[in-house]
């Protein structure tokens, strides 16, 4: 049985099973995860691979075989904890594991009937990956505890990369990778358009991609994600750290992300009286042009620093990163002096997991220290007025953001021209903007004029929720900057 969608509906069936226990879409994916690494594991110890196995003899696949009952729960435990302490790819899948399923006869089904039936590493990367990527997204979709905010949409996933065209050779990164999309797409693209000889595969495997991910969670996904996609099979791809808080230097020639929607950084801190406090963590890095609590700001400024010289990056930013004061003034204006900010594309609402989210994706090139600023002409194109998706009804389609790719040109984005939708801006005209705003928008919103062309209810509290939440972010900048 090799049909992704038949396995994903194996795989689902019986996590249907597990919910009657409480178990969520996320959980279940998870304890999949462990499962599935194990098994292959085991299958690469044996004919035509033999290769050796780095798990430890008393926790791999075959001591789980091997046990029943409470006696299976207790080594299963014990294995999930002791293999959170190994180096490496299987530290980072098993970090922080634990078992969910309550049911020692229905985690002995799950490994008996469902995974070790099959013969996972004979099904090709392309079958394994598509089921375990349909679990991804079902789980980003899943209402309660789903992990919607490490889920970016496929379909503008691909686009961005179809503009970006990554090549055979270059470091791609992910500053911020989620459970990998970017890295997989980047991957698949360059499999597609190049005819790789046997060292070039293997570089494209073992030694293009890279991300870091700070929930253990996200990260043990990632891993398997691209695991099961046969990228990086030999060593760890992801660091489960902080990217903010160190600045490795340029070291990549792409950037591809979008980091995480969440207005400040900040930890939670207990004060003397047991309480808990969350204290906003400015990061401090001389690499940066401006000292600023916004995580999204913040992550800009180390893409660009982490970039080579002429590395290209595209990353996903909310509104307020183009229109904030202060801070936001400083990164808009430096980051069009030092880079060729050359593209805005302004999403639509309705495509995230966190509800109400307005966002753009920025394309810039890194360039050379210069007296003149590097930014001549930007080109925005606007796929926010008047279209509206939808998660479930309305979903964004690849051939939605056709039209964007035609227009930004890939060939040669020199040789652009003006449509309705895609308008340039000069740079001379931008700094004369308020606070050197770059939120431009010039169509007229048919939702204004037409009444009965408003969105849904739910939308519009959405999104009014969402303005008030930022609203009120700002005036507590400025009351703790007074």
């Amino acid at each position: 049985m090799t049909d992704p969608k038949q396995l994903v509906q194996k795989l689902w069936n019986y996590c249907d099973i597990l919910r009657d226990d409480g178990l969520s879409y996320g959980d279940y994916v998870e304890q999949l995860t462990f499962l599935l690494f194990l098994k292959m594991d085991d299958e690469r110890t044996k004919p035509p691979f033999n290769k050796k196995s780095d798990i430890p003899k008393e926790y791999n696949w075959q001591s789980l075989l091997e046990k029943d009952g409470a006696e299976l729960e207790a080594h299963y435990i014990n294995l999930l904890q002791e293999l959170g302490k190994e180096e490496g790819i299987i530290g980072v899948i098993f970090r922080k594991a634990q078992n969910r399923i309550q049911d020692p006869a229905k985690l002995r089904r799950l490994i008996v009937e469902l995974i070790n039936k099959e013969n996972w590493l004979n099904l090709e990367a392309d079958v394994k990956g598509d089921a375990y990527e349909g679990l991804l997204e079902k789980n980003a979709a899943d209402v309660k505890g789903g992990a919607g905010q490490y889920f970016t949409p496929r379909p503008l996933i691909d686009a961005i990369v179809e503009v970006m065209k990554p090549e055979p050779g270059m470091k791609i990164h992910d500053p911020a990778c989620g459970t990998g999309g970017f890295l997989l797409s980047a991957y698949n693209y360059i499999s597609k358009n190049y005819s790789l000889d046997r060292d070039q595969k293997q570089e494209l495997k073992h030694k293009t991609f890279t991300g870091n991910e700070i929930v253990p969670m996200a990260a043990r996904l990632c891993v398997m994600n691209l695991y099961l996609h046969g990228i990086n099979g030999e060593e760890n791809p992801v660091k489960v750290e902080d990217s903010l808080k160190k600045n490795p230097g340029g070291i990549y020639e792409m950037i591809l992300t979008n980091p995480p929607f969440g207005k400040k950084s900040s930890e939670t801190i207990v004060t003397e009286e047991g309480k808990t406090a969350k204290k906003d963590m400015t990061i401090l890095r001389d690499d940066f042009w401006a000292k600023t609590s916004n995580k999204q700001l913040n992550f800009l400024q180390h893409v660009r620093s982490i970039l080579k010289i002429n590395g290209k990056a595209a990353i996903v930013l909310p509104d307020n990163v183009l229109f904030e004061g202060g801070a936001g003034e400083t990164v808009r204006k430096k980051l069009m002096q030092t880079c060729d900010l050359h593209t805005i594309l302004r999403l639509p609402t309705g495509l995230f997991y966190a509800q109400g989210v307005k966002a753009n994706v920025l394309f810039f090139d890194k360039k050379e220290a210069s007296e003149k600023p590097w930014t001549s002409k930007i080109w925005i194109y606007d796929l926010r007025t008047n279209t509206h998706f939808t998660l479930k009804e309305n979903p964004l389609k690849f051939e939605d953001l056709k039209d964007f790719i035609k227009c930004y040109n890939p060939e040669n984005r020199f040789n652009r021209k003006e449509t309705e939708r895609f308008k340039c801006f000069d740079y001379e005209d931008i700094l004369k903007r308020d606070k050197t705003n770059l939120d431009i928008f010039w169509l007229k919103d048919e939702n204004l004029e037409d009444l009965n062309k408003l969105h849904s209810p739910d939308i519009i509290a959405n999104e009014m929720v969402k303005d008030l939440e930022d609203a009120l972010e700002q005036l507590k900048e400025i009351s703790e900057h007074n």
